[in-house]
């Protein structure tokens, strides 16, 4: 199903964050590296916000600091400033560059100016990518998925093959996630270069003096060699134009495995199947055990699950995800909807959630809050699920809100969220019916517990 075009152009309640933001955060995960936005000062500011709320580490952002002068003169001389400032004062291995609705608007050639920047300022200078990001051309998963693809597309270098190495571009995952994956690389026996690497440098431990740029993130010595690596296996599908993977295997001939975010039994099952395949031994045991752990509880909790409706919004692939996820478990999506303009959508969250559902939910592209609220009531969901802005109308609704991927503002610990695997297909489980049996406390005019 398809949204008809409004007749108006004004978003009333985004379902969406800024698209620098989205670019901002992955350059967050390439060690050494400062992200620099081409904008004003608020642009930074405001996204800084975003980020340090959900993560609740400290973030610098740079900025060229735009006034309204340079809206009229351009904006070349403060992006060379600025990148000088950066240059002294972090001493960064890589600047990563992201443009706003600003500079985009009046034109400035970023690239031309770059060029200008070497010949004026010879000698050692950080690694430059620049990424094309104005809000009005996309979501965060946009910048997102731009910066990665810009990022391998800049750096990566022809390079001797490794049997034993596999590149991992999960998209936008929480630290948790990330950490995780590379626990199941090392039980496969395989060497993973994970791009972006945000699993300290978003969720680091405590340190005794300020680290100007946190410690972490994906080397840029293995951004430069991913052309070797023996595969990559690459998660989402509703941004495959916007591909690092893909950028790989027709420039480097390195074969990109495309898959769902492995949430669920299902989807978990076909990510170990390519494991398997590309490390040539059988699923290790401990994961083995832990599947058989979760369908177990599957088991228990069917009571409480089966046939309770739930709205999801989000970024698309993590629609897709959690609606493979929740069909999985006996919840029906009724409703999933996202602010991404992908064109792909609905056929993948068809695709995901195959025979588990009777009927498939509505599915809406393009969507804001507002939009999302006017079909809610008429749907009757038992559940929200998404990030912490669906929380105005999980209250007006009076159901829970399960609180998965960005940003979670009124919680502690989003950052440390699992979702992925087996393990994460855990937590989310026993997420889900906690809040139904808590909602059900809460309703029942006696309480409600264990006789």
């Amino acid at each position: 199903m398809s949204k008809n075009p409004p007749n108006y152009i004004s978003t009333t309640n985004a379902c969406k964050l800024c698209t620098p933001l989205g670019a901002a955060l992955a350059f967050k995960g390439i060690e050494g590296a400062v992200p620099y936005l081409h904008g004003s000062q608020g642009c930074a500011t405001y996204m800084r916000r975003y980020i340090i709320s959900h993560f609740n580490e400290p973030i610098d952002i740079a900025s060229s600091s735009l006034s309204e002068k340079h809206a009229v003169y351009g904006g070349g001389p403060n992006l060379k400033l600025g990148l000088q400032n950066v240059t002294q004062k972090y001493a960064p291995q890589l600047i990563g560059i992201a443009t706003t609705c600003l500079t985009e608007t009046i034109g400035d050639d970023v690239g031309g100016l770059l060029q200008e920047y070497d010949a004026e300022f010879p000698g050692d200078k950080p690694l430059m990518v620049e990424v094309s990001t104005p809000s009005y051309n996309g979501t965060h998963m946009e910048g997102f998925h731009d910066a990665m693809a810009s990022t391998i597309g800049t750096l990566t270098e022809l390079a001797s093959k490794s049997d034993k190495k596999v590149n991992i571009l999960p998209g936008l995952v929480s630290p948790a996630d990330i950490r995780y994956l590379k626990e199941i690389m090392d039980d496969f026996g395989l060497t993973a270069t994970i791009l972006p690497d945000i699993s300290d440098t978003m969720d680091g431990p405590v340190v005794k003096t300020y680290e100007k740029i946190q410690s972490g993130g994906t080397p840029v010595a293995e951004i430069k060699t991913m052309s070797g690596n023996m595969a990559s296996i690459e998660f989402g599908h509703t941004m495959a134009d916007k591909s690092g993977g893909n950028i790989l295997q027709e420039k480097f001939g390195v074969a990109n495995h495309r898959l769902h975010l492995p949430m669920g039994i299902t989807a978990t099952d076909l990510f170990f199947d390519q494991l398997e395949s590309l490390a040539g031994i059988p699923l290790p045991n401990k994961h083995n055990r832990e599947r058989g752990r979760l369908i177990d509880s599957y088991v228990d909790g069917h009571k409480y699950l089966f046939g309770k409706k739930a709205i999801i919004y989000g970024e698309e692939d993590l629609v897709v995800g959690l609606s493979a996820f929740l069909s999985e478990i006996g919840i029906m999506p009724v409703l999933c909807a996202s602010g991404g303009k992908s064109g792909k959508l609905a056929e993948n969250i068809n695709e995901a959630t195959g025979t588990n559902l009777p009927e498939q939910p509505q599915v809406f592209e393009g969507m804001d809050f507002y939009e999302i609220s006017e079909l809610a009531e008429s749907l009757e969901p038992d559940l929200l699920v998404g990030h912490s802005k669906g929380y105005p109308l999980a209250r007006k609704l009076n159901i829970p809100l399960i609180r998965v991927g960005f940003p979670i503002h009124d919680r502690v610990g989003g950052q440390r969220i699992l979702h992925l695997g087996y393990r994460g297909a855990q937590n989310l489980f026993d997420t889900v019916v906690n809040a139904i049996i808590a909602k059900k406390q809460a309703d029942s005019p006696v309480g409600y517990s264990y006789m």
